[in-house]
């Protein structure tokens, strides 16, 4: 199978072509979280061809997760997550190189990537993401998702937007879990595909998403979006601006 039999219906896109093709060869994309969010957005990043794709996620394949993480197997059941999904994104494409990161290792590597996604479920690590891309001037993809309701925003501080703290500044609430309010797979699905685009469009430099957070009422099929302000006393990407 040739390179340009494989994505040739990407090529073929003026706004791809075989320079942008090239592109996301050369490209390095970190993903945190291997849940309903990550496994989505991996399995449209590694099929797009994405050079590098490096994944991290400290859990456990449980059976409650195959509703809606459909990247996994019955037989992936009790297997690391980050091992279980790399074996699937390679069985989808052996061109690509697949990395795997732990939540110790994850911070070293995330400055020799192109673009983060944070596929997490906690504030606790979506902080310490945000605050790893201020700090490498790295563009953030978050997503999240919910009941029926889902939201993604692109956190770019190299073309003078806010940071994820500017938007959720860290107030020790906790983030509600989907074990107890509950969450309809096509919807973190979603959010999750619109990561992988969201990150595809970044890397072809196809328009400017960042800055903004749009809100999607899946109940109502309905989207909302708004620009995020600029925090300047932010105590994250405050004092790094200038």
């Amino acid at each position: 199978m040739t390179e340009f039999s494989r994505y040739s219906r990407q090529v073929i896109l003026p706004e791809v072509g075989v320079n942008g093709q090239a592109l996301l060869r050369d490209s390095t994309v970190l993903l945190i979280g291997l849940g309903g969010l990550g496994t989505a957005a991996a399995q449209y990043l590694a099929g797009a061809g994405v050079g590098r794709l490096w994944l991290s996620d400290r859990d456990r394949v449980d059976v409650s997760n195959l509703q809606r993480q459909t990247l996994y197997r019955q037989a992936d059941v009790g297997h690391a997550k980050v091992a279980a999904a790399a074996a699937q994104l390679r069985a989808l494409n052996g061109e690509i190189e697949i990395g795997c990161f732990d939540a110790e290792t994850w911070p070293a590597a995330l400055p020799q990537a192109d673009v983060v996604l944070d596929c997490t479920d906690n504030f606790p690590t979506r902080y310490a993401i945000n605050a790893a891309c201020v700090r490498a001037r790295k563009p953030l993809i978050s997503g999240a998702a919910i009941r029926l309701e889902g939201q993604i925003a692109v956190f770019d501080l190299r073309r003078g937007g806010p940071c994820y703290h500017c938007l959720y500044a860290d107030t020790g609430a906790a983030a509600e879990a989907c074990e107890q309010a509950g969450i309809l797979g096509p919807v973190v699905g979603t959010i999750g595909c619109l990561q992988a685009l969201a990150a595809l469009k970044l890397l072809l430099g196809i328009g400017d998403d960042a800055g903004r957070l749009h809100h999607w009422d899946a109940r109502r099929m309905r989207w909302y979006s708004h620009r995020i302000g600029i925090d300047p006393a932010c105590a994250v990407c405050g004092v790094r601006r200038g």
